[in-house]
């Protein structure tokens, strides 16, 4: 198959399995703005973002590596998933005694009471990261996709049952994620038989070494991309200004506001799916450097185009996903959103990049480059936010994240030198702030602008997507 529609196949069958789960996830926002409030929206947010950090650190991030080597034909799968399996359980075993003294954290108060109900939720995210993440670097991609859907529907299910039903708030959302996990979990190793995969004679010390080599360097890189993240909220919950608005309660309705993004985000996770896959396979192809430029001028010109029409009509969307019957002070949110929109975009060209590392085994590259982001990120908040509030640490993600592109695309194209358009990038980048400033500020009657700006942006992008859009025709 030719390698652009291998590519495209692969993204829509990703699709299939991820944009239900993603989309619904969006219109959960508007159910959890209706039945929690905004510190305990904070709280919510500060569980997952704890995940996120607890399971790199104590599963190793193995699933990278099953996807790696699951891809490498000179690996044996069923010493992979063994071999991984073995050292996720002593990973997750080590974290037992440490959970219960986590909300012993001052900036982590607002978990108190939660501690049991998190230990579970990280191992059943441990399992399905693991069981997902094999069947993908099988290419089963279909029963990867089906198990999407299965997801989806389980975790809106649980929400209706345990948040809107039961008004349980956090703990009703807690209790869904890892029912949700559970269920997902047991479909795959039951529908991919991963049984056959478990053997106590599989077990490979030697494998288990040279997969954590690969995965050291992603700890530290993850967890700071998490922190990266996750900080203005934190910095927003815990500092005090005499000219803004901070507290738990501003970090909730800031959390709001991060959801919309996500729209754009959702988007790239996807095809990031698929194109790590394309990634690792062309890494040694002839025609590579090529093949990288053709894909990365496509991608990033999907990114902008929507990123566009999501500013322009940020308003209605903000709408629907979220809902401010109950608590008024959501209402505000959708004024923080188009920089964090902007920021998005660079995010996903950031994941981009991070597939270069990825596929040519540089994993330390994405820690160096992360790092200098982290402490520009911390400087600006401390910076922005007592002086401008929330925007201010929309402002500085949204700066950090550009920085993080700025490194990534000089470094990256050492090992992989494709061809791009850094003109092109900056017209983008412009225009696409100059959409954010009325909606930021408010003013009235500047839709035509912002339909303007958003024309132009689409007349600069278009022919990178007719370009490869004949690809896909003409099989060239």
């Amino acid at each position: 198959m030719n390698k652009y529609k291998k590519l495209a196949f692969n993204t829509v069958i990703f699709s299939i399995g991820s944009f239900g789960a993603k989309f619904f996830s969006l219109f959960l926002n508007n159910l959890y703005t209706k039945h929690i409030s905004p510190s305990g929206l904070y709280a919510k947010n500060l569980l997952e973002t704890l995940v996120l950090f607890l399971l790199p650190v104590f599963t190793f991030s193995l699933t990278e590596a099953v996807v790696r080597y699951g891809l490498d034909n000179k690996y044996d799968k069923k010493e992979i998933f063994t071999t991984a399996g073995a050292f996720t359980l002593c990973g997750l075993a080590l974290l037992l005694p440490v959970v219960p003294f986590l909300h012993l954290i001052p900036i982590l108060r607002p978990i108190t009471g939660y501690s049991a109900l998190l230990f579970i939720y990280v191992c059943t995210s441990a399992a399905r990261a693991l069981c997902s993440q094999f069947v993908r670097a099988r290419n089963m991609v279909t029963l990867f996709s089906l198990d999407g859907i299965l997801a989806t529907m389980t975790l809106f299910i649980f929400n209706v049952i345990f948040i809107s039903k039961l008004d349980m708030g956090v703990q009703g959302f807690m209790i869904s994620m890892i029912l949700s996990d559970a269920c997902s979990t047991l479909f795959l190793f039951i529908a991919a038989r991963l049984r056959r995969f478990v053997s106590r004679k599989a077990f490979s010390n030697e494998l288990g070494r040279s997969m954590i080599r690969f995965t050291l360097p992603l700890i530290p890189t993850t967890l700071m991309w998490t922190f990266t993240g996750f900080s203005d909220q934190i910095f927003i919950g815990n500092m005090h200004s005499d000219h803004a608005i901070l507290g738990e309660n501003a970090a909730g309705i800031y959390v709001a506001a991060t959801k919309i993004p996500n729209l754009i985000s959702m988007l790239s996770t996807i095809f990031m799916q698929a194109w790590n896959l394309s990634a690792i396979m062309e890494n040694d192809s002839k025609d590579r450097d090529r093949f990288y430029s053709k894909v990365y001028e496509a991608y990033e010109s999907v990114l902008f185009m929507g990123s566009a029409g999501l500013i322009l009509f940020i308003k209605p969307i903000s709408a629907i996903l979220i809902n401010y019957s109950n608590y008024p002070a959501y209402r505000i949110a959708y004024t923080y959103t188009p920089l964090l929109i902007a920021a998005a975009v660079f995010t996903c060209l950031n994941l981009f990049l991070m597939g270069i590392y990825t596929a040519t085994k540089h994993t330390k590259n994405a820690f160096y480059t992360i790092l200098a982001v982290v402490i520009a990120n911390i400087v600006l908040n401390f910076g922005l936010i007592p002086p401008w509030g929330i925007q201010g640490a929309a402002f500085a993600t949204f700066l950090s994240y550009l920085l993080c592109y700025c490194i990534r695309m000089i470094d990256a194209r050492y090992y992989v030198p494709f061809r791009f358009s850094a003109l092109k990038t900056f017209l983008n980048t412009s225009l696409l702030i100059l959409m954010c400033i009325p909606v930021i500020f408010e003013f009235r009657g500047c839709v035509f602008w912002e339909i303007l700006l958003s024309a132009a942006i689409s007349a600069l992008n278009y022919n990178a997507l007719i370009t490869t859009a004949k690809k896909l025709a003409f099989n060239r």
